[in-house]
């Protein structure tokens, strides 16, 4: 770009976030009597009433950005956002379409990867699965939720399954554990369907638990890197949990029934003979469970709403209370009346007047944000930020691994929200934080905002390039003679709104100035809406 145009660019940035600043409110929030209040309304509002708030709801171009974002992890076309937007129906249109986003294909691709930081799908360092074994997890993980497989059976299968890593998914979750000792599984087993850290337990609860893994082995086969993961029946347990209450451990002694303790302080005598896996899955996977389907419903919240009810939401103990009970326990309730439904749970949040709130908060405090006040500002994920550019341009990137092909090629037309391994990454996601799937934990992935990331999408040509010669740009730029409707569908496209009055006159200065010529300005005003936080964030 040619000095002159550089700083006319610059300036056109600063305009269009200083129209941003001003634009009319009717821009992002719309009548909030069109949609219609939930019982997690009530319960929210409930506890706003306290606070003097009342949140207003989101307009209709930013509701349908939020919803194609969280849901599918992607962007809407400018035709379905102009179509969205257009539509007369405002009681019903957010409904319906949050009933079609569930039932996409890209659904189950997009929650695989938030499921695959969860349960470490990784091929090389720290996890090493192996591309075939991280392939065979992912496939598994899409499958169950495009079949929206109940939250219960999917969790039994992963700590009960048996067999070849390569060949059945679920086993992967006992592979991608760094600590093999019965203690490090019960442990990451806490966290991934308890949400507890087992750092803040009592000392002798990790040893009671650990017996329920105690006798998982691994063996390889023929194959290279192919491991089989079993029960084994003439594996001893390593210990026997006698006085618990006490925290001591005793020695196995011949005969001696294998004793093992539950989370909440239960002592049981294993069967023997059978798996103790199953045992545990039995106990964890009940309604009665404190843990299990709490865990699951803060996390969708979580997901869905910037935070957990429990914050964070893999951090449930007794000295972190939920910031609203009575809702925590109204989504328990309903998933366990749903058989573990998780996209039920999806369902009651994404329609409820709390989730389609506005991000202009009334009033900014730690109160407001614990309470769900507002919907929170968050930048982009790496995958769904890069996939959102070459969305909107056209364009591709270049996915690598240090492994040889054929087991990690990557097609150029992939989005990052596909790929199953970890290890396959790029300077652009490793720069915007994706996490290196080592812990299993939810803040490993982290999205604040940097100084390179910033200079990045502002000056770097690998944006650049996007906004000049990506063919879905192009052809805005050359659909038409009349620059308003040229800069019409760079909005739709870029911000999935129009533009307010006041930015449509900015950018057609800019697009009509003497320092610029036609396509250039529309590339200008591109890239000032890249630019802005209205689409490197989730608002």
């Amino acid at each position: 770009m040619a000095k002159t145009l550089l700083i006319s660019a610059v300036v056109l940035l600063g305009m269009v976030n200083y129209a941003i600043a001003l634009v009319d409110p009717t821009v992002y929030e719309g009548p909030t009597g069109a949609i219609p209040e939930t019982q997690i309304d009530r319960l929210v509002r409930a506890r706003l009433a306290r606070t003097g708030i009342n949140p207003s709801v989101c307009s209709d171009g930013v509701f349908i950005r939020r919803a194609f974002l969280d849901v599918i992890g992607t962007l809407p076309t400018a035709k379905e956002a102009k179509e969205f937007i257009q539509d007369p129906d405002i009681r019903n249109k957010r409904r319906l379409l949050i009933d079609r986003l569930l039932e996409r294909d890209e659904y189950a691709v997009y929650w695989a990867l938030k499921w695959g930081d969860i349960l470490r799908i990784k091929a090389e360092f720290p996890v090493n699965l192996w591309p075939n074994a991280a392939q065979a997890y992912h496939r598994w993980v899409m499958a169950s939720l495009k079949e929206n497989k109940p939250y219960d059976k999917f969790v039994r299968e992963m700590l009960t399954s048996n067999g070849s890593n390569f060949r059945v998914g679920p086993v992967n979750f006992y592979r991608a554990i760094q600590q093999r000792t019965p203690e490090g599984i019960a442990s990451a087993v806490a966290l991934t369907f308890m949400g507890t850290r087992s750092d803040f337990w009592p000392k002798h609860y990790l040893p009671g638990m650990a017996p329920f893994f105690s006798q998982i082995s691994y063996k390889p086969s023929r194959e290279w890197k192919e491991e089989i993961v079993f029960f084994d029946p003439d594996k001893p347990a390593p210990k026997a949990t006698n006085t618990v209450a006490q925290g001591t451990i005793a020695p196995p002694v011949s005969n001696e029934p294998q004793m093992a303790t539950f989370p909440d302080g239960t002592q049981i005598q294993l069967p023997p003979g059978r798996d103790p896996r199953e045992v545990f899955a039995e106990w964890l996977i009940t309604p009665r469970n404190p843990w299990f389907t709490v865990n699951i419903v803060n996390r969708q919240w979580s997901w869905l709403l910037g935070r957990g009810i429990i914050h964070e939401p893999d951090d449930i103990r007794s000295n972190n209370p939920p910031s609203n009970p009575e809702l925590l326990k109204y989504l328990e309730t309903e998933m366990i009346a749903s058989k573990y439904n998780m996209k039920h749970i999806f369902r009651l949040i994404l329609n409820s007047r709390t989730y389609q709130a506005s991000s202009v908060a009334r009033v900014y405090s730690p109160a407001a944000e614990a309470n769900f006040a507002y919907y929170p500002l968050r930048r982009l994920d790496a995958e769904v930020l890069i996939d959102a550019l070459n969305f909107i341009s056209g364009a591709t990137d270049l996915y690598t691994s240090p492994i040889p092909e054929p087991f990690t090629f990557i097609p150029d037309d992939k989005p990052a929200i596909a790929i199953a391994d970890g290890s396959i990454t790029s300077p652009f996601l490793e720069m915007f934080g994706r996490p290196a799937r080592a812990t299993g934990m939810e803040n490993e992935r982290v999205n604040k905002p940097l100084p390179p990331q910033r200079l990045h999408i502002l000056n770097s040509s690998h944006v650049q390039r996007k906004l000049e010669e990506g063919p879905k740009l192009k052809a805005i730029y050359e659909s038409s003679s009349k620059s308003r409707e040229v800069i019409e569908q760079l909005y739709l496209a870029i911000l999935s709104r129009f533009p307010s009055a006041e930015e449509l006159r900015t950018a057609e200065a800019h697009a009509r100035s003497k320092a610029v010529k036609g396509r250039e300005g529309y590339i200008d005003v591109a890239w000032a809406l890249v630019n802005t936080m209205e689409f490197l964030y989730r608002h």
